[in-house]
């Protein structure tokens, strides 16, 4: 089973608030998920990011692929920095 880190869009219209959820990549954007991972809100000033970094170094480290905006979303938090540390100090 392919599995990626990517958004669930939430909120109501034209105000978007979105979940970071580890979901099979057959499963459709807003559908079943395996687990939540964090939650992204772009509407406030500055952007509001807020991530469970154990649960998504250890998802990373199980072979999930995240999508390329929660790729940039973790860099910000340095979380792909410390993944690949792990990853090339085994």
């Amino acid at each position: 089973m392919a599995v990626k880190i990517r958004l669930k869009r939430m909120g109501a219209k034209k105000s978007p608030f979105y979940r970071i959820v580890v979901a099979d990549s057959r499963s459709p954007r807003d559908g079943r998920y395996i687990e939540v991972v964090g939650t992204y809100n772009p509407v406030t000033q500055p952007a509001k990011v807020d991530i469970n970094e154990e649960l998504a170094l250890k998802w990373l480290q199980d072979g999930a692929k995240p999508s390329d905006t929660v790729r940039n979303l973790f860099s910000t938090q340095g979380i792909m920095e410390k993944f690949h540390v792990a990853k090339n100090s085994k």
